[in-house]
Order: C-alpha cells, then structure tokens, then sequence
C-alpha cells in the first residue's frame, strides 16, 4: 500500500475514532427509536435506529490501531464506544422504567441467546465495514453493514431488562453485544491485513490483534453450546410436528374408532422425562375411548415408527352432541331422480284490447264499450 494512501488512511481513522458531538447526538437517537421500537415490538423501527447507529466508525478505527499498533487510537477508539454504551444503557433503563411493562415482546427476546451465527454475521459485517472504507465505490453498503450486525439494539434490550430486574437474559444481550463487537474488530482486522503488504506483516508481530483475535476465538465456547440448543429445539419441534400427525392418524384413522366428533385439542412433549412424556388431549363422542388397552396399543405403534421411547398420556374429555331430531326427506320412486323444488312464477301480464270504432260491432254482438286510453 503507497505510503500517500496508508498516511490518508491514518487521518481518516484517527478522525472516526474521536468521540464528537456527531456521534453523541446519532447515538442518543438510535437509543430513543431503538428503544421504544423494542417496547412497540415493531422490527421495522427497530431496524431504522441500526441504520442511525454510528458504533461501525469507532469499532473500525480501533481494528486499524491495533493493527498498526498505535495505543493512543485504540484507546480513543474504546472510549467512544463506552460512552456511547453508557448513553444507550441508560436511556433504555430510565424509558424501561417509566413504561414499566410486565412483558416485553419478540423483539427483546430474541436479542438474549446469541450464538455462532451470530458471530459469522459479525465476522462478515465487519469484512464488508473494512472492505467499504479501502473503496469508496462500496461505501453505499455501511448501512446494509449496520443493520446486519445490530450494535445498538442489543445494549437497549440489555438496559430494558435490567430495569425488569431480569438478570439472566440481560447477561444474555450483554454476551450478543460482545458477540458483535469482537466479531467486527476480528473482521475487519483480516480484511485490513489482506488488502496490501504494507497492512500484512502488521497482524503477524501486533500482540492487540493476537489479544483481540484470542477473545474472539474464546466466545466461541458458550456459542456453540448455544446453537446446540438451537439445533437441538428445531429437531424436537420438527420431531413433535410428525408426532402429532402420527397419532392423529393412529387414534382417528387407523387403530382407535373415537367416532366423527373426534378431535385432537393439542399435544405437548416433556422431553425433560425419560423417556420424554408425550400428553394428547382428545375430545370424543365416546368417554369410554380411548381406553387404556388402545393408549398402549398407539404408544407401541408409535415407538416402533420412531427411534426413540415415548411414552403415551391421553387426556379424554367426552363430547355432547345436542341437537333436534328432523323427519328424513320423502324418498323419490325407484328409477326416478329427484326434481329441484319448484319456484313460483309470476303471472302473466294482461294482453291490453284495443278500442273498437263505433258501429263496428256485428249484428247479434253486443257493442264493446270503449276502453280508457292506456295511462
């Protein structure tokens, strides 16, 4: 890379490092929409305080001191993006506590157990972050970077539930944030090496950007352990949809007559219990079915079709019909089919008589009396 443009470089990041009344001023408004989106439930709003935030400057400058290894950038560049935390976190908590919701939406929720796709976004993000500052041609993609990678929405779900008092998953949105911003650093830290000669042998002697590469490395531990789970929750809500129309079919269709009425109301799984307690509620005609005799029969059914043990609880709950009894429908003659019910016509019009002249009328006919003009 020609000394001109590492020298250019230099000044624009020691620019975007700096903590200025710019970056004060969007981060106070990415925290504002971002919250209250969060508290509306409303992804759209909240994607638009991603596209205010300005945490991608300061988080790309400080990768570009690690690895040049200049201190004085990296610490001014983690000192704006404290601050602009501390801001976000204590605007989230104080609008949390004045709206003092019991129970906050999808929107928060799904910000509190991230995992190793997470950390690819991040990685990715910030690949895109630094490749977008080395061409200006590709500058148009910092936004799309942002709302991908999410920096803000994550502190102001931290900072909603801490003003719940819900610990445990705010430690969660904590973990997604440091996710983000490691993932980030450690993305644009490769692109930065990878784009010339003069940036490559920096990554190999910088002992920051071994530090920060090793941090990125460690987070990988309690992620995968969540994205086990996640894979773990898909394969048993995949596993209960088969489930369920197994049984429907054994206890409706094919081993259980429960009659016409019959109808599953639902079904859980307990897969704490071993072997894991599947409970169907059933509404029949009947109360004496299913009986435990056809329970066994469609729990032996199911556990052959299926690799694991169940075990089969069916709640019964009898059905009434009630209804007025109605005489059947006359039966039509043998041969003949059965004619649509009539509808009644509307009588013909009268044919108007035209008047007749006078002294037409014939010998032996009476005289037709003159008719009054049509109105």
């Amino acid at each position: 890379m020609p000394r001109q443009r590492m020298r250019r470089l230099l000044m624009e990041f020691r620019e975007d490092a700096r903590l200025d009344q710019v970056f004060i001023v969007l981060t106070l408004g990415s925290a504002l929409i971002s919250s209250l989106g969060l508290l509306a439930n409303s992804a759209a709003v909240v994607i638009g305080a991603m596209i205010i935030a300005p945490w991608i400057t300061p988080l790309r400058a400080t990768s570009f001191g690690i690895l040049r290894g200049r201190l004085p950038m990296v610490a001014q560049g983690l000192v704006t993006l404290f601050v602009g935390a501390l801001i976000t976190v204590s605007l989230s908590l104080l609008l949390g506590k004045l709206a003092g919701l019991p129970d906050f939406g999808n929107e928060v929720l799904s910000r509190t157990s991230p995992n190793l796709l997470d950390l690819g976004i991040a990685l990715v993000a910030g690949g895109i972050a630094a490749y977008a500052k080395l061409r200006s041609e590709a500058v148009s993609s910092l936004a799309g970077t942002a709302i991908a990678v999410a920096l803000v929405p994550p502190v102001c779900v931290m900072g909603l539930l801490l003003s719940a008092n819900q610990w445990s998953l705010a430690l969660g949105a904590g973990l997604l944030y440091l996710t983000n911003l490691l993932g980030i650093l450690s993305g644009c830290l490769v692109v930065l090496a990878k784009s010339g000669p003069g940036l490559r042998h920096h990554i190999r002697r910088s002992r920051l950007s071994l530090i920060s590469l090793s941090l990125t490395a460690v987070l990988v531990v309690p992620l995968t352990s969540s994205f086990l789970d996640l894979v773990q929750r898909g394969r048993q809500q995949t596993l209960q949809r088969q489930l369920q129309d197994t049984i429907q079919n054994l206890l409706v269709r094919e081993t259980v007559t429960l009659g016409q009425e019959a109808q599953l109301d639902g079904m859980t799984i307990d897969w704490d219990q071993n072997p894991p307690l599947i409970r169907v509620v059933v509404r029949a005609s009947r109360p004496d079915v299913p009986s435990p005799k056809q329970v066994a029969e469609v729990q032996k059914l199911i556990n052959e079709r299926q690799d694991l043990r169940f075990r089969l609880v069916v709640e019964r709950s009898a059905v009434e019909v009630v209804g007025p009894e109605t005489a059947p429908n006359p039966e039509p003659p043998e041969g003949v089919l059965p004619l649509p019910p009539q509808q009644a016509t509307p009588p013909d019009p009268p044919t108007p008589v035209p008047p007749q002249p006078a002294g037409s009328a014939g010998a032996g006919t009476a005289p037709v009396a003159p008719q009054p003009p049509p109105e």
